[in-house]
């Protein structure tokens, strides 16, 4: 059946990760509008946008989400049950071929025992094997039909490795990231003053994040503050975390320190990309957030601490030459990194007072643009349909041939 003239097609999508879902479901609407003739069937692994997008959810995969070593032990009957349905479900329904999005963990076991049964697999968002665990290549060249990649130095570390079918379709974000309004109306909207610094603080959206990172950026807020009083911060607040959960680590930072910025510091919620557009300067818990502040080009410094456990159990493994995204595709440290044992508020207030620099800050803005140029203009999901689309007419013809 050759994917242009079928009348209906069968998906399997397995998504973890808010990212994954979110890329997941614009994925899903792309396929819609670049087949509109199509009748499509979409099951799968699913979080709340995949759902909404109309994908029948076989495992709700916002349910599955965790972070850390104890984490992991203690939710590992839940995903072996997962697994288990989403591997009946395929062997009951036979989809056309299955996309599995990031999620490399739970994704690459997948992909091995849905190929065994002679299913066509297309990874989406390939796995950061370059960064940890490279070993893992090899699932790949046995597992994977096709590796669709979101960044520009993927395909050709892939292939050096011996996978051959990857394409680079662009990031996902890229012409995505759109603050809703500007500068002057967020201040409006959040009782600041445009005329003033402002810096804006991302601690990131799982709790043990905000508990282990928010306190080291009140540090260096309050640091700041003493020096430049004019400063003003912003906590963009994930959507996810709750404003009584930040306040109760601001005021455990207030009674620790003489504060110097109680007046100046203020909450946000569901503005961060705002936030960041309204930023002179920015601290970003290291994911996703990171490329989003430098497709904004606010110049930033990335952070991130973990329990001991886990970041020397697990850090260990990460064999990349920088955590940051936007560093790895510039080939440089462009932005300063802040990790574990390195993030102190003393630090921190030392990079935040360079950035604030306006020759300093001006040149950082140059370099991010620079640097987020690479990863493609807008589009992604939909190159990411039509070469799904693509695949599926090759192997329906070469089937037919035989």
């Amino acid at each position: 059946m050759v994917a242009e003239e079928a009348s209906s097609l069968r998906l399997m999508i397995v998504a973890g990760e808010a990212s994954g879902d979110a890329h997941a479901a614009a994925l899903v609407n792309a396929l819609r509008e670049e087949a509109p003739d199509v009748k499509f069937e979409f099951f799968g692994a699913t979080g709340a946008l995949m759902r909404e997008a109309g994908v029948e959810p076989v495992v709700r995969s916002d349910e599955l989400a965790i972070m850390g070593l104890a984490e992991i032990a203690q939710a590992l009957p839940k995903f072996w049950r997962a697994f288990k349905a989403l591997k009946q479900s395929a062997i009951e329904r036979r989809p056309h071929v299955v996309i599995l999005v990031d999620w490399p963990d739970f994704n690459l076991r997948l992909a091995r025992a849905l190929h065994r049964l002679g299913l066509r697999v297309i990874y989406y968002i390939s796995p950061q094997l370059w960064a940890w665990r490279s070993h893992r290549v090899r699932n790949i060249r046995r597992d994977v039909d096709l590796l669709l990649s979101i960044l520009p130095f993927e395909p050709e570390w892939y292939k050096e490795r011996g996978v051959e079918h990857v394409e680079f379709i662009g990031h996902p974000l890229t012409g995505q990231v759109n603050p809703r309004y500007e500068r002057e109306e967020f201040c409006r909207r959040n009782n600041l003053d445009s005329s003033r610094p402002i810096i804006a603080l991302l601690p990131g959206s799982r709790l043990k994040e905000l508990e282990r990172i928010l306190p080291e950026m009140l540090d260096a807020a309050n640091i700041v503050s003493r020096d430049r009083p004019e400063t003003q911060f912003v906590i963009a607040l994930a959507a996810n975390r709750s404003r009584a959960e930040a306040n109760a680590i601001i005021e455990a930072a207030a009674a620790r320190n003489n504060s110097h910025v109680a007046g100046n510091l203020h909450v946000t919620q569901h503005e961060t990309r705002e936030a960041l557009a309204a930023a002179d300067a920015a601290a970003v818990a290291s994911g996703t957030a990171t490329l989003e502040a430098a497709l904004i080009d606010t110049p930033f410094v990335i952070v991130y601490k973990e329990s001991f456990i886990n970041w020397h159990t697990l850090g260990r493994l990460i064999s990349a030459e920088h955590f940051g995204l936007i560093n790895l595709i510039a080939g440089e440290r462009l932005v300063t990194e802040l990790m574990q044992n390195d993030l102190t508020g003393e630090r921190l207030a030392e990079e935040f007072k360079t950035l604030l620099d306006r020759e300093r800050n001006e040149t950082a803005r140059t370099r991010l643009k620079e640097a987020a140029a690479r990863l493609g203009t807008g589009g992604a999901s939909h190159r990411a349909a039509r070469a799904i689309l693509k695949a599926l007419r090759e192997w329906s013809s070469a089937k037919a041939q035989k």
